[in-house]
């Protein structure tokens, strides 16, 4: 494997010749663009706003950019003169057990490798004390104009080293979390367990890039002249609402099956029933229900309909006897002023004859 950097490993006074070459490699299946009307291959060019003209690498610096727009030269001559102890080394700041570092922080991974015959005692000395350990440890080293966080660890008989985050490059998951208040039941834990124990562990060797071999068998047969097989698209379910526990249910199933066990094998089959007999039972108790219910109120309707006419006849009756009472009570008093009337003319004509 090629090295990207030469340097050395500082262990205290110790100081360990190494090479350091990449630990991973991306299979990934890369892309030209171009133009659509004669699949000419479109190419950036880097040209100077100034002036127009195109620039070749030797032509090109770096420069800080402020805010104002305003270009501040840097050169390598000044990078270099920086007083940076990590320039070519890999300075060990101290060793710590690997739980301590927060997966997030994880970066490139490469392998150091002895550069030397007289490497190798002090390399596998190193190698061998972080083994017995059982410890990471943690350096600084500069990279590519910058100094940088590592974590070194042994991967079989080779000591490989993790670059880091700094601290200060993690965000916040503030926001990230659901902002509604949910609450799990046991029920759907217990499921979530046995699809986990369902699934069970996983030889990652075994696993590949079916996307990738997809794009390769694109690409195979266009060259071809073939027509590309393509595949129907599948929904993801996203923004539906689902029943979890019936989500759960068929996923544990599904994984039992796909491992060839029989479904009454399943563990579902010890979990469902806590919530699932409850709800067959009071469903049940619901179906038993539902005619008597159904019944009472067709009685009360029938109860409704035939004592609304008798209300209504007994109604018109009190009205009308009221109605009769109110005339009657008026004639009485009609004729009871009249004779009043009658009674007081008569004394007044006998007066005057």
């Amino acid at each position: 494997m090629r090295s990207i950097w030469n340097g050395a490993i500082s262990f205290g006074l110790v100081s360990i010749p190494i090479k350091l070459v990449n630990a991973t490699e991306n299979h990934a299946v890369s892309f030209r663009q171009i133009h659509l009307a004669d699949n000419g291959r479109v190419r950036y060019r880097k040209v100077c706003e100034l002036d127009g003209e195109e620039l070749s690498a030797a032509e090109i610096g770096k420069a800080y950019e402020e805010a104002d727009g305003s270009m501040i030269p840097i050169t390598d001559e000044d990078l270099g003169s920086l007083p940076l102890p990590t320039a070519r080394t890999i300075e060990i700041v101290a060793f710590v057990p690997a739980a301590s570092i927060d997966p997030l922080q994880m970066d490139t991974a490469y392998y150091l490798s002895a550069d030397g015959v007289t490497a190798a005692k002090p390399y596998t000395l190193l190698r061998e004390a972080l083994k017995r350990s059982r410890k990471v440890a943690v350096a600084k080293y500069a990279l590519r104009g910058r100094e940088r966080l590592g974590m070194l660890r042994v991967v079989d008989d080779v000591i490989a080293m993790h670059g880091l985050l700094w601290p200060d490059e993690i965000r916040s998951p503030e926001g990230a979390a659901p902002q509604a208040d949910v609450t799990v039941r046991d029920a759907e834990l217990d499921l979530a367990d046995a699809l986990m124990d369902t699934l069970g562990e996983v030889d990652l060797d075994s696993l590949h890039d079916d996307y990738r071999e997809a794009v390769e068998q694109l690409i195979a047969a266009k060259a071809a002249g073939r027509t590309p097989e393509r595949a129907e698209a599948e929904g993801t379910g996203g923004g539906k609402v689902i029943d979890l526990i019936a989500a759960l249910e068929s996923s544990v199933r599904e994984a039992k099956e796909a491992r060839g066990e029989k479904p009454e094998d399943a563990s579902v089959a010890e979990v469902t029933p806590l919530a699932g007999r409850r709800k067959s039972g009071a469903t049940g108790a619901r179906k038993k229900a539902q005619p008597a219910r159904r019944t009472a109120k067709k009685t009360a309707g029938k109860t409704m309909k035939s004592a609304k006419p008798a209300a209504r006849k007994t109604a018109e009756k009190k009205a009308t006897g009221k109605t009769a009472a109110k005339t009657s009570a008026k004639k009485t008093a009609k004729r009871t002023t009249a004779k009043a009337a009658t009674g007081k003319a008569a004394p007044r004509g006998r007066a005057s004859a």
